[in-house]
């Protein structure tokens, strides 16, 4: 037996999906993270399978670079650009996040500004070097930085070098001499795309999370070598596609949103399976909740994303919105008497008041338990008790400041933490124009199976689905991933004058940079995908319009024009013939590295027997409700609501009016009666 390994790092718990590649059989678990070294909560996941020398590759999904950008703990920075340009981290945006806030204070780079450096060369918008580069002044550069202790990495970002690499690449050579020690980000290598502000955050970003992802992810391969593990070590990019252990360390902001990758790669593939074409995920954890949404069999992509308001990282991204409500969410009234929700989390440790770990105020798990719908005795599979006095001790100060009994303290906890969901569903449903009736509401995470039925009510979904390993479904997506890189780089052209030349060179270096990434990391062989970002002249935002394979040609050239105008005039309702302008070009390589079959559950026409009942509060009060074990399912078999599906990592809940299908892959369809 050889086994794919998903790992999934949360803030709550580290959660494990092991495939078998060759008995096509699948195995999940978890255990509690551990924040102080998450390496040990790894280690201890393995240790639970047993079977490590069986095990051939693992995938992992990290927030170390994720963390590093939110806490401000990464690595000091020296900072080298064109003469007259130093202060471009500085300024940053002349805009303000709140207008009319006088105490907003806006965010400072990851940089001293005594720590940059400017270098006197020059390359104009064209790509033509007006001044050329002078080594001995970027070897003095580099001496003094040497000299001034302290610098642990440096961020090199000049004037166009997106269009003309050599002075930035000469830099980097030259560190390496002097150097040799010092990590060097190049804006070339990390974003080669216009707009100085952006171009310089990224790099910044990227050299200020390298020695600490460096560290964490070799700590990571010595400590697996300890344990006697020699599987190939990869980790999950941003994009949903993976990257080896050395990629990563040669460039970590690709990994700055690792995490919740896995849940939408999932989702893609269980849709394919199913014949779904639009869906909508949920990811509710201990500790957050993240929404995005697979369109026409695709999930969505975007660059548009900030650690942090004016602190902007360019990178290809699955497009992922991220809110702070989950399992462990704390409730509390707040000032003006009100019941607020979240962000705050309880975390791994203490964690909810339930678990017994010294947590003693009122979360979204706590809620759970009080209103029976998560069983005390049965959490986790029977392997973690919950203590449910704890739990009503907790809510009982937000009962008694409402005037209100505690089951009903509890059910409004959880309408709250639903209501915020509901709000980070609309983000990226009717806030991009897409209508939530023609969706389908994935619901995973340890959590998110709780709410599958109240959401898809709130948020006026229709159906719902609970995939298999719900608890697990980050770490499922992980066994799926395929091995992606994106080269994408600014190219101005337009419709008036079109260098066909320009536009097939670059292509084809784009193509060629792809090929050559992975096949540096194993790949021999790959799909090229290709696009290109247009626009209408006076215009400030672009559209990605696919290409098919060319020469750019006079009818090429004329099929891309043509394409992009039919785009715009579906978004926007209209349509010029003339003066597009193309910005940026893409090129995507994926080695398909993620293939799984799924093995079918048998089936049955009988009616599904519950394996115990118990009394679950619901809104019109308590009612005696029937309970399922997941693991007795069989295909073709249904439910009616009120019920509860419980396994080993989560529990279903079906709220009256619903009902729940069972398919031939074992995954749960909640549609409303």
């Amino acid at each position: 037996m050889q086994y794919r390994l998903g790992i999934d790092i949360g803030g709550t718990f580290t959660d494990f999906v092991a495939y078998d590649e060759t008995g096509a059989a699948l195995k999940a678990w978890k255990n509690l993270s551990t924040p102080a070294d998450p390496v040990e909560g790894v280690i201890t996941g393995l240790r639970a399978f047993g079977d490590v020398e069986a095990i051939g590759s693992i995938r992992l999904g990290t927030t170390v670079a994720t963390n590093a950008l939110l806490e401000g703990k990464g690595a000091r920075v020296a900072y080298v650009t064109t003469k007259g340009f130093r202060d471009v981290p500085f300024i940053a945006r002349g805009n303000r996040k709140h207008h009319f806030d006088l105490a907003w204070v806006k965010p400072k780079p990851f940089l001293l500004r005594r720590d940059a450096y400017e270098v006197a060369e020059r390359v104009d918008a064209f790509g033509n070097v007006l001044l050329p580069l002078d080594d001995e002044e970027v070897r003095d550069i580099a001496e003094a930085i040497g000299e001034s202790g302290g610098i642990e990495a440096v961020a090199v970002m000049l004037m166009h070098s997106y269009l003309t690499p050599a002075h930035e690449q000469r830099i980097k050579a030259i560190f390496a001499e002097v150097l040799p020690d010092m990590p060097v980000s190049i804006s070339y290598e990390v974003l080669p795309k216009w707009k100085e502000h952006f171009r310089s955050s990224t790099t910044i970003c990227d050299a200020y999370i390298k020695p600490v992802v460096r560290t964490r992810i070799g700590s990571m391969q010595t400590r697996l070598e300890e344990e006697g593990i020699n599987a190939r070590l990869v980790i999950m990019r941003s994009n949903g596609g993976e990257m080896s252990a050395d990629a990563v360390a040669d460039a970590p902001i690709q990994i700055a949103m690792s995490g919740p990758t896995g849940g939408v790669i999932a989702a893609r593939q269980t849709a394919r399976l199913l014949g779904l074409d639009n869906l909508v995920t949920l990811d509710m954890g201990g500790t957050s909740t993240d929404v995005s949404t697979v369109v026409d069999g695709r999930e969505k992509f975007t660059t548009d994303f900030e650690i942090e308001w004016g602190r902007p990282i360019q990178i290809p991204m699955i497009d992922i919105r991220t809110i702070g409500a989950g399992g462990g969410s704390i409730a509390r009234i707040d000032n003006g008497g009100m019941l607020v929700v979240g962000p705050e989390s309880a975390g791994a440790r203490p964690g909810p008041a339930c678990y017994g770990r010294g947590g003693t105020l009122p979360t979204v798990t706590d809620a759970n338990v009080v209103i029976g719908r998560i069983s005390a005795e049965n959490f986790l599979g029977g392997e973690m008790s919950l203590d449910a006095e704890a739990a009503r001790a907790a809510i009982a100060p937000i009962a008694e400041a409402l005037s209100i009994t505690v089951e009903e303290a509890a059910l409004a906890i959880l309408r709250i933490a639903n209501n915020t969901m509901v709000g980070a569903l609309y983000t990226v449903l009717t806030e991009q124009g897409l209508d939530p009736r023609d969706f389908v509401l994935v619901a995973f995470g340890g959590a998110g199976p709780l709410h599958v039925s109240d959401l898809m009510s709130d948020a006026s979904i229709p159906r719902g689905l609970v995939p298999n390993f719900p608890g697990q479904f980050s770490a499922f997506g992980f066994t799926m991933a395929d091995s992606r890189v994106d080269r994408y780089r600014t190219v101005q052209l337009n419709s008036r004058i079109f260098d066909r030349g320009r536009a097939r060179t670059s292509m084809e270096t784009l193509t060629a940079e792809c090929l050559a990434d992975l096949s540096k990391q194993g790949h021999d062989q790959a799909e090229i995908f290709r696009s290109v970002e247009m626009r209408y002249l006076g215009q400030n935002y672009e559209l990605e319009i696919p290409i098919p394979p060319g020469d750019f040609d006079e009818a090429h050239v004329a099929a891309i024009f043509e394409a992009f105008h039919a785009q715009h005039e579906a978004r926007f309702g209209f349509r010029l013939e003339d003066h597009v302008e193309l910005i940026n070009f893409l090129v995507t390589g994926i080695a398909r590295t993620g293939e799984v079959s799924l093995p079918e559950i048998p089936a049955s026409d009988a009616a599904p027997k519950p394996a115990s009942v118990r009394p679950v509060y619901f809104a019109g009060g308590w009612r005696d409700t029937p309970v399922y074990d997941r693991a007795l399912l069989k295909a073709g078999q249904s439910i009616e609501g009120p019920a509860l599906v419980e396994e080993s990592a989560s529990v279903t809940v079906l709220d009256p009016g619903k009902t729940l299908d069972v398919d031939r892959y074992g995954n749960l369809l909640v549609a409303t009666l």
